[in-house]
């Protein structure tokens, strides 16, 4: 009876997950974890008095996070049809109850749960829209040519989401969460002519959250002007951007050396954060970038590999919902760091400090694990 059980249950026998993919994510955490020891290090003893107060609770978030990730990979992908909409559900509920929190940074983003931490409703956001999208795509795959079918369910998700996450106010969040949404909407088979629909859409949306939401003009006008000409305000807006510069300018070619970086000794704020990328070229310098931008393309195409190879079409859009949303969070975070973009505030996969990203990052990919392993 037990071993009937078993065989039912997560010890149950099954095909092999593909071993690239899961050497890439371990590989990427495990530089992570390196990397947020070196960074923190610094701000971490003059905020607690404790050079690793960062990075002990990551291991501990680390560990459970591979931990989901491994049962993940175990778990029925096509469980998730029925979790989509309660997923959804939980996650508007979560980011209308942050905007009744204290602010930080000038935001509200996190929900403060006593004994615990705090909780990114975002982050379940960001996960609970590929479940959803990836679900009416498989449901209706032969009609998504269809208004009613490609874009209104689809845009009244996003369009809900958006305003909460803008409210907070959490514009790269936002950015990241339509991106995703539309990258999943034009491989599921929405028709070219309602992106320019949606377009315009998105142009009147903005038009109509500047009339609603004013606050968000002079919030956006900072970020606009700091990233144009940083040095107009070195000592307010500008700041991050510039000593940002400064550690990735004096990283060089080869890096200052592990643990070596200068500008993480409150110089650049929130190192163990947004800007953990600019410690890296500095202690690593343009070796070390290049190292970590290349693991992260090796990560979306063998997701993408596997998405072309996956049982279902269900499967193969959880998996490029996954890999995208890594490869455009990274995009945007190293574009933020190099101040290719305004800075928006998101962090780097698999590097910046934060336990749930860190959780619901490795449980996603523990499902692209479980597509991998071609159950259908």
């Amino acid at each position: 009876m037990h071993r009937t059980a078993a065989r039912k249950g997560l010890l149950r026998p099954l095909p092999p997950m593909d071993l690239p993919f899961l050497v890439l994510v371990l590989t990427l955490v495990a530089f992570g974890l390196v990397m947020l020891c070196s960074a923190s290090s610094a701000v971490a003893l003059y905020r607690r008095q404790d050079a690793f107060a960062y990075v002990r609770p990551q291991l501990l978030y680390a560990a459970m996070g591979l931990a989901a990730m491994w049962m993940a990979s175990r778990v029925d992908y096509h469980i998730y049809h029925k979790l989509a909409w309660p997923l959804l559900a939980l996650s508007l509920v979560l980011l209308t109850a942050v905007l009744f929190m204290p602010e930080y940074n000038g935001c509200k983003r996190w929900l403060v749960l006593p004994g615990l931490g705090t909780l990114q409703p975002s982050e379940i956001a960001k996960f609970a829209v590929v479940l959803v999208f990836a679900h009416i795509i498989a449901l209706n795959h032969d009609r998504m040519g269809s208004f009613a079918v490609g874009v209104v369910p689809f845009a009244l998700v996003l369009g809900v989401v958006a305003v909460l996450m803008l409210l907070e106010p959490h514009l790269s969040g936002t950015v990241l969460i339509l991106s995703i949404g539309a990258v999943l909407m034009f491989v599921g088979g929405t028709g070219l002519r309602w992106f320019m629909l949606a377009g315009a859409g998105g142009a009147a949306a903005i038009g109509t959250a500047i009339v609603l939401m004013p606050e968000l003009v002079p919030y956006a006008a900072d970020r606009l002007n700091s990233w144009l000409d940083p040095f107009a305000d070195p000592l307010g807006d500008g700041h991050q951007t510039i000593q940002s510069l400064y550690a990735i300018g004096s990283g060089g070619a080869a890096g200052l050396g592990l643990g070596n970086s200068r500008q993480k000794h409150l110089f650049v704020p929130e190192p163990q954060n947004d800007f953990i990328f600019s410690i890296l070229c500095e202690e690593l310098g343009f070796l070390g970038a290049c190292a970590v931008i290349l693991l992260f393309s090796a990560l979306l195409w063998r997701g993408i590999t596997l998405a072309a190879h996956a049982p279902d079409r269900f499967g193969a859009l959880l998996v490029v919902g996954f890999v995208v949303q890594v490869a455009l969070q990274a995009v945007l975070n190293i574009a933020v760091v190099t101040n290719t973009i305004p800075n928006t505030g998101i962090s780097l996969p698999f590097f910046s400090s934060g336990g749930t990203s860190l959780m619901m990052l490795l449980g996603e990919m523990g499902i692209v694990l479980s597509v991998s392993r071609g159950e259908s």
